[in-house]
C-alpha cells in the first residue's frame, strides 16, 4: 500500500479482526461520509439528477434511468441514519422525481429512463421495479412521508406484472402496456427483488416479504448453486432452465456467470437468515460456499476480480470494476460477523488494502469504477462515476454489527 494514503486501518501484521477496531470503524465512516459528501452534487435544481464526472462537476444531459434514482433515494436513507447533514434533500429530490416522472400515469409501474421531461425507454423492467421497492423501504426507515405511497404503488405493480407465484420468482420484462416483448428470465433482477425485499420485511414486518425473499432464495442457492459448483448461472428460459447459450449485453447481461452477484446473494443469504429468527438451516454453510467459491475463482493474480466467468469457474471477462470487490467486502464481513475466522479476515484485509489503493479516490471522494491490469484509472467503460449505491454500502455494513440491511446506528 502506498503509505501517503489514509490506511483502512493499522499494520496488516496485527491479530484479531479490523471490524473489532475503532480505528477502522472509524475510518469506514470517514470514508461513507466522503461518499455522501461527493454525490450531493448530483441533485439537480430541476427535476432528476446529474451523473458526475470524476472531479465532481455534472456531465452535460439530462438521461436518468432508473436505477440510478432509486440507488441516490436508497443510499441517502441510509446517509440519513448515520446522520449525514443533507441526506434528506437528496431523498425529497428523488422521491418526488419517482412519482413527478418515473411513474406511469396511464398503465401504471415504472419507465425505464428520462431524458429531461421526455420518456425515453418506456419500457417495465423487473430490475428497476425492485429497486422502486428497495427507495421506498429505506426512504420509510428514515422516516419520509411519502415512503408509504411508493410501496404501495410498486408492491402493486410487482404482485400484478412480475411475481410469478408458481416458480416462486420474478419474471423480468414487459412494454409499457405490460404486454410481453420477451422470454427472458434472468438471476440478477431476482438478486436485487431479495435485497428489496428484505428491506420492506424490515420496514413494514410483513411476512409475505421474507416468504418471498426465502423462495427465490431457494431456487438459486439450494437448487442451482449445488448442481453447478457454486456457480450461480445468470440467464434462464420462460421455464427456468439454464441458459447456457445466451449472451445479451456483455456489460449489463453477461454470458456465463458473475461473480460478483454471488457476493451479493451469498450475503443475503445470510441477511434472510438472521431476519428468519437464525434457524438450524444449512443457510450459513451454502452463503460461504457461495462466496469462497467467487473468491477463488475470480481473485486474478495481480489483484481484483475479474467481471465474468465462464460455467466451469474460468475468467472470460477480467475487467476489474469497482462494484465486484465492495460487494465482496459486505460479504466477507457478513461471515466474520456470524463465524471469526482467520481467513475471512486475510480476505477482508486483502479487498480493502486492493480498493485502497487503486478504486477510492483520495483527492475528490468517491470511487474510480475501474482499472486496468497495471492498476491504472480505465475510462473506457465508464464515463465519470457512476453510483454511490455499492460502495457506500461496503463502508456502512461492516459497521452495522448486524446482518440486517437497514440500521439505525
Amino acid at each position: 500500500m502506498t503509505m501517503d494514503r489514509p490506511q483502512p486501518a493499522g499494520s496488516n501484521s496485527e491479530t484479531g479482526f479490523w471490524l473489532d477496531t475503532p480505528e477502522h470503524q472509524a475510518w469506514l465512516m470517514e470514508q461513507a461520509h466522503r461518499q455522501l459528501e461527493f454525490f450531493s452534487a448530483s441533485c439537480r435544481n430541476g427535476p432528476g439528477f446529474f451523473l458526475l464526472n470524476h472531479d465532481g462537476s455534472p456531465q452535460p444531459g439530462k438521461l436518468q434511468e432508473l436505477h440510478n434514482t432509486t440507488r441516490l433515494v436508497h443510499s441517502y436513507a441510509l446517509g440519513h441514519l448515520v446522520g449525514f447533514q443533507g441526506a434528506e434533500k437528496i431523498i425529497d429530490h428523488g422521491m418526488a422525481y419517482l412519482e413527478s416522472h418515473h411513474q406511469d400515469p396511464e398503465f401504471g409501474g415504472y419507465f425505464w429512463s428520462l431524458d429531461g421531461d421526455r420518456v425515453k425507454d418506456d419500457r417495465k423492467l423487473a430490475y428497476g421495479h425492485v429497486f422502486v421497492l428497495l427507495a421506498a423501504a429505506s426512504a420509510k426507515q428514515a422516516g419520509h412521508p411519502n415512503a408509504d405511497k411508493l410501496m404501495a404503488n410498486v408492491r402493486k405493480a410487482l404482485d400484478t406484472q412480475f411475481w410469478d407465484d408458481d416458480a416462486g420468482l420474478f419474471c423480468d420484462e414487459w412494454n409499457r402496456d405490460w404486454t410481453p416483448f420477451s422470454s427472458y428470465r434472468g438471476m440478477n433482477a431476482n438478486m436485487h427483488g431479495v435485497e428489496a425485499l428484505l428491506a420492506a420485511f424490515e420496514g413494514t414486518g410483513d411476512e409475505t416479504y421474507l416468504t418471498r425473499a426465502g423462495r427465490i432464495l431457494d431456487f438459486f442457492i439450494n437448487k442451482i448453486a449445488p448442481e453447478e459448483n457454486w456457480r450461480l448461472p445468470e440467464h434462464y428460459t420462460r421455464d427456468w432452465q439454464i441458459d447456457r447459450s445466451y449472451a445479451g449485453d456483455p456489460m449489463f447481461r453477461p454470458a456465463g456467470t458473475t461473480p460478483g452477484h454471488s457476493f451479493e446473494l451469498g450475503r443475503l443469504q445470510l441477511q434472510h437468515w438472521d431476519l428468519s429468527g437464525r434457524p438450524e438451516s444449512g443457510a450459513p454453510y451454502s452463503a460461504r460456499q457461495l462466496i469462497e467459491q467467487a473468491l477463488h475463482d475470480a481473485w486474478l493474480p495481480d489483484g481484483g476480480l475479474a467481471y465474468t466467468l465462464d460455467f466451469d469457474g474460468q475468467v472470460a471477462n477480467a475487467s476489474r470494476f469497482w462494484w465486484p470487490v465492495t460487494e465482496a467486502i459486505s460479504a466477507v464481513a457478513a461471515l466474520i460477523t456470524i463465524d471469526r475466522k482467520s481467513e475471512d479476515e486475510r480476505w477482508y484485509r486483502m479487498l480493502w488494502g486492493y480498493a485502497n489503493d487503486h478504486f477510492i479516490d483520495h483527492r475528490y471522494g468517491g470511487w474510480f469504477p475501474a482499472v486496468d491490469e497495471t492498476g491504472k484509472i480505465a475510462t473506457s467503460i465508464f464515463g465519470g462515476k457512476p453510483d454511490i449505491y455499492h460502495s457506500l454500502q461496503a463502508c456502512l455494513f461492516p459497521q452495522s454489527g448486524r446482518l440486517s440491511r437497514m440500521f439505525p446506528l
